[in-house]
């Protein structure tokens, strides 16, 4: 009777548990962990924060920049590439190489915590410690016109 009694109690705190910790993994109620919610550009939730989405590039930017990469610029022109755009992180294996200052003398500072780096005919304003993009100038494309 006392095994039993036991095996009772033992089944409820293990049945209760299981009950707090599916409820608890799931988050609180309205939100949805997989769709940020509108207006974040596809940043996670919890990275939201840290991602300035008042910055833009100015057009005369793209002058500034493509003066720089014109040649490697121009070998993207035609080639498949990564999509880049504002909010969206850059992936771990993509290597972003800093713009050096003397590149965007003249022109604004990133915002605070961002700095600008190229990829692949791309510059992106970037926080290099969340990697999402404030914002990004294609100079690919600059380079057809």
């Amino acid at each position: 009777m006392k095994a039993t009694a036991h095996s009772a109690r033992f089944l409820l705190c293990a049945a209760l548990v299981a009950a707090a910790g599916t409820s608890i993994a799931q988050g609180p109620p309205g939100r949805d962990r997989h769709n940020p919610p509108p207006g974040h550009g596809g940043v996670p939730p919890g990275q939201a924060q840290r991602y300035n989405n008042d910055f833009r590039f100015r057009n005369e930017d793209r002058d500034r920049f493509y003066s720089h990469y014109r040649g490697d610029a121009n070998r993207w022109r035609n080639r498949r590439r990564p999509n880049f755009a504002a909010g969206q992180v850059i992936p771990r294996g993509y290597a972003i190489r800093p713009v050096p200052r003397s590149y965007w003398s003249g022109a604004p500072a990133p915002p605070p915590g961002y700095q600008y780096g190229y990829y692949d005919g791309y510059v992106v304003a970037y926080n290099p410690t969340s990697r999402i993009i404030a914002d990004v100038l294609d100079l690919a494309v600059a380079a057809t016109r």
